[in-house]
């Protein structure tokens, strides 16, 4: 991978379409997805933080990460300007009928096109930065799913919590309502005394019928 960014790890594409292959399974739903429009390319991945869109990507990075399919395309690296586009990861689809290494789109309006032209400074300082390792992309993501699940875990707990203590909260503002209307009508209780008294008199006289 290129250490371009701290806040933001950049993945280039696999060694080849099979590597590429095992990318588009195992990203990240934080992933963006680079290539070359129309043009044999690279695969490259940036992964946002949870929650960030392509938004919060700065030009800068967006620059560098199309630099990137741009020089890693066979073509592309002859030409003197390019469309490259990229989309979020889980906007990308693979169907049974397709060849190792392509893919398609869910929704095209998703999918952020731009025009770069070459830029042999900035690819020069990518260079700089790549670092070459192994890396279990299977094992990543299953670890990644596996954090998501307890932190969806953790908030239901907290809910759970937040719930009962509402429920309880309602119960006392209900007992304190009774407590000041019996407080405010001290006849409603006494009333409600003689009727039991009558109700218990009238038991005794049918049990003596």
């Amino acid at each position: 991978s290129s250490g371009i960014n701290a806040e933001w790890p950049l993945r280039p594409g696999g060694r080849d379409k099979m590597e590429n292959e095992d990318l588009l399974r195992w990203g990240w739903p934080e992933d963006v997805w680079f290539h070359v429009d129309k043009l044999s390319s690279a695969h490259v991945y940036l992964r946002l933080n949870k929650g960030e869109g392509v938004d919060a990507i700065p030009k800068e990075l967006v620059d560098q990460c199309c630099q990137l399919v741009k020089a890693n395309s066979i073509q592309g690296c002859k030409m003197a300007a390019v469309d490259v586009v990229y989309t979020p990861y889980p906007n990308l689809k693979k169907t049974g009928d397709m060849v190792a290494g392509q893919v398609g789109f869910h929704k095209n309006k998703r999918v952020v096109k731009v025009n770069v032209e070459k830029n042999n400074e900035v690819w020069k300082k990518l260079e700089k930065t790549r670092e070459e390792r192994d890396v279990d992309l299977k094992l990543e993501r299953e670890g990644r799913d596996r954090e998501d699940q307890e932190e969806l875990k953790k908030r239901k707990k907290v809910q759970r919590e937040m719930e009962k203590v509402q429920i309880e909260k309602e119960r006392k503002e209900r007992e304190m309502k009774s407590y000041k209307l019996m407080d405010a009508n001290p006849d409603l209780c006494t009333s409600n005394q003689f009727d039991n008294e009558s109700d218990a008199e009238r038991e005794l006289v049918d049990d003596f019928m």
